[in-house]
Parts: structure tokens; sequence; C-alpha cells
């Protein structure tokens, strides 16, 4: 079988379903990606670069478009080499989310398109307008909805969608749910566990933590509003004043993933840390950056508390792999988050704008560990149950292709 991936930052959400695939003896994988420092064995990466930037005074609300149109193009340029090559493949597989499968059936028409659709752009009931202090204007919606454009494009390019979570697939126009699948990439629960003998030592940042000692940990990709930055470092002078043997850590870079960026030269972090001046004990609030994957799990199986935060957006995959590894879940009670934990059953739930209720949860978890025991096992046992990549995911994206392909070949 020939399976040709698409994804800018290949592998992405298609790194387990890829080294799967190309294990099997007989297939051939192909990787379109603007990456060229990752290689996955048996995996043959072609690299592209889009021709050129977006137009400078191109209209604001047509930039998303313009970028997503020359991604499209030099994907397609990419998939023509292949062509030529002889490589036509049985499965394509891509991520909508910048444009890349546009035209990717103009060039293979009788090939199957599988796209993965992750989040289609809303002006009310995600996350435009979440923030009570973001300032809307008329603007707003068209440029919303103009944004979207890629996201239709792709919707009729495709064969089929796969969506993460149902949340994440309401999303988008109640018209294309037929063809959209709700298929998570899944966790790999033999990698993210709990560890009862865990340790964590950094010596460059005096850190030698173990599983049972008052641990705080937060992480999200970039340190930004978005994913509750600021309202997790507001709660630590409390969490901090009242448990004088606590330790904090946050893992995540300076820059910004989604929403608005600060002047140039400005991070959240350093905004936040200069709001909060003296009242922040810097001594155990330890940020440490973007960590490899190892260390990122001996974070969460020393936490004492994990607190994941995030506007009715993207759910990451880190809430998923704490869940995994056992964590005690203070979470937002927010639309994408309410699909997985429960409050009271399989985490704990607050207000995404409330400092002082984050607190007082977390102060509370830290208090006694073995009064959230029930907590931690049912929060793992949600995501073997649910989001398990070997036993749920893995198998549900394999039949979804079987099926895709199988259909193509009827036509």
């Amino acid at each position: 079988m020939k399976i040709l991936f698409v994804h800018q930052n290949f592998p992405g959400q298609y790194r387990h379903l890829a080294i799967h695939l190309a294990a099997v003896p007989g297939n051939q994988v192909v990787a379109i990606t603007q990456r060229r420092d990752m290689q996955l064995p048996g995996v043959k990466n072609i690299v592209y670069k889009p021709q050129r930037e977006v137009t400078p005074q191109m209209h604001h609300y047509l930039r998303k478009t313009e970028a997503d149109v020359l991604n499209a193009q030099s994907v397609a340029r990419a998939a023509l080499g292949l062509k030529r090559s002889g490589f036509v493949p049985d499965i394509m597989l891509g991520h909508n989310g910048w444009g890349e499968i546009l035209y990717l059936k103009d060039v293979f028409p009788q090939t199957p398109l599988l796209g993965y659709f992750e989040f289609f752009y809303r002006f009310s009931g995600a996350d435009v307008g979440f923030d009570p202090g973001e300032a809307l204007t008329f603007d707003t919606a068209p440029r919303i909805r103009t944004k979207n454009l890629g996201n239709l494009l792709g919707l009729d390019a495709a064969d089929a969608g796969q969506c993460p979570t149902l949340w994440q697939k309401s999303t988008y126009p109640e018209r294309y749910h037929p063809m959209l699948r709700v298929i998570h990439e899944g966790i790999d629960t033999d990698l993210a566990l709990p560890d009862a003998k865990a340790r964590l030592t950094l010596p460059a940042l005096g850190i030698d933590l173990a599983a049972g000692d008052e641990v705080v940990t937060y992480v999200a990709r970039n340190l930004e509003p978005y994913r509750g930055f600021p309202s997790f470092m507001r709660s630590l002078p409390a969490i901090l004043e009242r448990r004088p043997n606590a330790h904090v850590l946050i893992v995540g870079g300076d820059d910004v993933s989604y929403g608005a960026r600060l002047p140039k030269g400005q991070s959240y972090r350093q905004l936040l840390r200069d709001e909060l001046g003296d009242t922040l004990d810097l001594r155990r609030v330890h940020f440490l950056g973007k960590v490899p994957y190892p260390v990122f799990l001996k974070i969460l199986q020393i936490s004492r508390v994990h607190v994941y935060l995030t506007y009715p957006f993207v759910l990451s995959w880190s809430m998923l792999e704490a869940m995994a590894a056992g964590c005690l879940l203070v979470a937002s009670r927010t639309a994408p988050v309410e699909e997985v934990i429960r409050d009271g059953e399989n985490g704990l739930l607050v207000d995404f704008f409330k400092p002082v209720e984050i607190a007082e949860r977390v102060v509370t978890a830290l208090e006694d560990r073995t009064l959230f025991t029930a907590l931690r096992e049912n929060a793992r046992r949600t995501i073997i149950e649910k989001y398990d990549l070997k036993t749920i995911c893995l198998p549900q994206q394999l039949a979804m292709i079987e099926e895709v392909t199988n259909a193509g070949r009827t036509v």
C-alpha cells in the first residue's frame, strides 16, 4: 500500500499512525512537510517551502487564505513530482489547518483524501469573545467568517474527515458532520503512566523533587492567555503562601501559538512576573521552558496537582497525557475539557477566570494527597477506556483508512 501524509510539522498528529504503517511490510510511506529536522523510520520526507511570503498589502481578512493557497500550491508541485516518479498513493492523509490538502485531488483525482479537521472558527461559542475583556467590533465577525475559506475548501476537497474530539467536530457546520469521524490520535498509556518512584533532578536549576512531594505542574506549548497562563500565574501567590513546601514547575515557551501577541520583545511570562512582583517566590517557581518528552513525563509523574486551563479551543494532548500518568487535574470548566473531565469523578473543574478558585482547589489537593486517590485512578481509567493508542485510537484510525480506501476503489 502507498500512503501519502501531508503536514507542515510532520509527524504532528500522525506520529503513531505513520510509524505503524511504515512498519508494515510492503507499504511505502511518504510525507510532504516543511520540517527538515524530523525523520521517522521507513518514511520518506519531501520537504517543501512556499514560493514566497504573503503579500504585505493583502487585505487582512485574506492573509490566512493567501498563506493557505501558497502552501497548497507548493504541496501540489511536490505531489506532481511524486507522480512523475511513479508514486501514486492509495490513500492521502493531511491536516487542513494550513491549506496543504486543497489541491491534492487535482494531482491524484482517483486517490481518496482523508483530512484532519481540527477547528472551525466561530464568532460565538468558542474562543472569540470568550474573554470578557476582548474588544469585539463589527469587523470581527466578517474577519472570522473569511478566515474559514481554507476550512471550507478543504472540506470540499476531502472524501472524509477526522476530528479529535466531539466538541471540535461540533464547531463545524452541521451540513459537514456526516463526513467527519471523531477519532483521537491516541495516548500511549504504556509510556504515560504513574510511577510512585519517579524523581526529577535538574542540578542546573536546583531541582530535586520526587513523587509525593508538593509539586504543582503546568504545561503548555507556549505560556499564553489561550491556555490560561495569566489565571494560573495569578493563583500562585496564594498557593505558595498557604503551602510553604510547595514547588511549581512550569513548562512552555515564550512564543504565542494562538491569539494576540504582545509588542515585539515582550512575553506573557515576563508580563506576569512584573505584575506579581515580590508576591511570587521565584525560589519555588521554576520556568523550565520546552523540555524533552522523557522529562515531560517525569514532571507529570512527580506532580501532586496538574493545572490545565484552556479557552474553548483545541484540546491539548498534555491534558490527556497528564490523566494517563495518574495526575490530579485542576482544569477549566470549558467545553473541550468537560468532554473528558467530570468534576469530582476524574478531576476537579474551576472557573477559567478565577485565580482565587484555582488556588483554593490546588491548596485543598496539596493538603491531602490520599483524599483524591480515586480521582487519579479514574483519570487514568478514562484515558485507557476512551483514548488509549493501541487498543482504541490506532485501530479506529486503521479501520477508517481501510473504509475510505475501499470506498475509493469502487469509484
